[in-house]
């Protein structure tokens, strides 16, 4: 296990305008009642716990009547400088696709724009030196081609099959450039077969501790953010050296987001400097 625990660069967006105004995963409801403030307090502790880490947290403005720009993760994915924007699957959330990109660009990342759906590190997540895709209920399987030539690493394909896990970081955490957490059921067999294959001492998490979103975790190698409610992931974690933080983000759940969710890692190279 690798323990570089370099100060990380985040990006965030505050849920200013959170709420469950529509259904496009099993988890919204929008008859149940919601607390927009309880949220951003919640939201308040997760930005301070990564600042605690030594991590940067930088924030994109939330624009009323998104009310799930929270989830940044969703809003492109950046590897060495560069950034590839999003196309979201859903109308409801199709406009925080410019908003993140005009930041990536204000940043001062090289731009790249999606070819098919792409929900960004919501279904893109880095291992080491391999992308890990997801596809099956939101980016599109021929969007993997075009990652590969964006960022030219390798692009493994996996398939998700349960609709509650409809992005892949809902059912798998990298916790280092070596090793993964995630859900089997969740995956294809031959998905299952490729992540075994691949990350033969991954640390596998209970059906529930994935309802709590515990895979929607945020790990620097050695601290592995994750919610609070996932007491049995967490034990697991700890067992083999990870420390473990843990956060309530119940009311943001309640749209279907978690931790990672909530943040999109900004990974710098030449491009950005």
């Amino acid at each position: 296990m690798t323990l570089d625990t370099t100060g990380r660069r985040y990006l965030m967006c505050r849920p200013t305008y959170f709420a469950v105004d529509y259904a496009i995963n099993p988890w919204m409801d929008p008859s149940a009642p919601v607390d927009t403030a309880l949220a951003v307090r919640q939201w308040e502790t997760l930005r301070q716990t990564y600042l605690d880490l030594g991590h940067r947290v930088e924030e994109i403005e939330p624009l009323p009547g998104l009310p799930d720009m929270v989830f940044a993760a969703n809003g492109g994915i950046v590897i060495d400088g560069r950034a590839l924007a999003v196309q979201f699957r859903d109308p409801q959330r199709a406009d925080e696709a410019p908003a993140y990109r005009a930041w990536f660009e204000r940043a001062g990342f090289t731009m790249y724009d999606p070819k098919h759906v792409n929900e960004g590190e919501g279904d893109l997540l880095l291992a080491g030196d391999l992308l890990l895709a997801g596809t099956g209920f939101r980016t599109a399987h021929a969007e993997h081609a075009h990652l590969q030539e964006v960022f030219g690493r390798p692009v493994i394909t996996l398939q998700l099959v349960d609709p509650r896990y409809y992005h892949l970081d809902t059912a798998l955490c990298v916790l280092d450039e070596r090793n993964v957490a995630y859900l089997p059921a969740a995956f294809s067999p031959g998905s299952q077969a490729v992540l075994r294959r691949l990350f033969p001492d991954a640390v596998l998490a209970t059906a529930a501790d994935a309802a709590v979103f515990g895979l929607n975790a945020v790990s620097d190698g050695r601290h592995v953010v994750l919610p609070s409610q996932a007491t049995t992931l967490a034990a697991a974690l700890r067992d083999r050296g990870y420390e473990t933080i843990g956060v309530d983000l119940s009311e943001l759940r309640k749209a279907g987001g978690g931790p990672k969710c909530c943040t999109l890692t900004l990974r710098e190279g030449e491009a950005s400097k």
